[in-house]
């Protein structure tokens, strides 16, 4: 019995290897129903999270005795006191830096301290201080998996590849594809940024997004102002925690 001719079988349900056009209509459609069973997948999620995490974007190629690679360091052992997991790209610069904080403030890693990995030519290795790591391919779904296991988000100097992670969490905030979320800028350079957001995108003559938009991220210039505002979240969020554990 020819294949063709198999029970359930239709005309036109084989298509051979050397029918180029046919082939990529094939694996497309194949490619698009995997996407349709992973946003499926991500739309689940546990009653009650044991962990709060925040996910601390910063540059690659800050060195370990930049006063600002200290202060991200202190930053992130103050976060991991109050309770909180720490996770970062998993590289080097102000990610090691995040990471080491974690360590130095919990050496025995009650809490967690994670790297979510790309593959890059360059900052192959994850740094010393990761206690858990994850490898990803591509960018998207690298920065895919900062969205689902993060609380909240933590933006400290960087390049356009930290620009590009702020941006991504802004606009899915922006669309309410993430609620609830705190997206803290730290720096000068955020601010500017902000304000050059306000100066073109809200031209009373041509206005591109709604003034609310622009009030999503919180600009501070330290430590101290950060921790007031994750402290504050990460007491609502327990709280939310407890009453979500009754229900079970």
């Amino acid at each position: 019995m020819n294949q063709s001719d198999a029970p359930g079988s239709k005309a036109g349900d084989l298509v051979s290897l050397g029918d180029e056009k046919k082939v990529i209509e094939v694996v497309s459609a194949s490619i698009l129903s995997l996407w349709e069973a992973v946003n499926n997948l991500t739309r689940l999620r546990p009653t009650v999270r044991e962990r709060y995490r925040v996910t601390i974007f910063g540059s690659a190629r800050v060195p370990k005795d930049h006063w600002v690679y200290l202060a991200v360091r202190d930053l992130a052992a103050e976060l991991t006191r109050l309770g909180c997991d720490i996770v970062t790209g998993g590289g080097p610069g102000l990610m090691e830096a995040a990471n080491e904080g974690a360590h130095l403030a919990d050496p025995e890693s009650s809490t967690r301290s994670t790297g979510i990995r790309v593959e890059l030519p360059f900052e192959q290795d994850v740094n010393a201080f990761v206690s858990q790591a994850y490898e990803h391919r591509t960018f998207f779904t690298r920065l895919h998996h900062f969205v689902l296991v993060s609380d909240a988000f933590v933006v400290v100097p960087g390049g356009i590849g930290t620009v590009l992670e702020a941006m991504m969490i802004w606009q899915l905030l922006q669309v309410q594809k993430l609620h609830n979320t705190p997206l803290i800028l730290a720096g000068k350079m955020y601010a500017d940024l902000v304000t050059w957001s306000r100066t073109y995108m809200l031209r009373p003559d041509f206005p591109l997004v709604r003034p609310e938009d622009l009030a999503i991220p919180v600009c501070v210039e330290d430590g101290p102002a950060i921790l007031r505002i994750i402290r504050e979240h990460h007491a609502q969020w327990k709280q939310r925690q407890g009453q979500s554990a009754e229900k079970v």
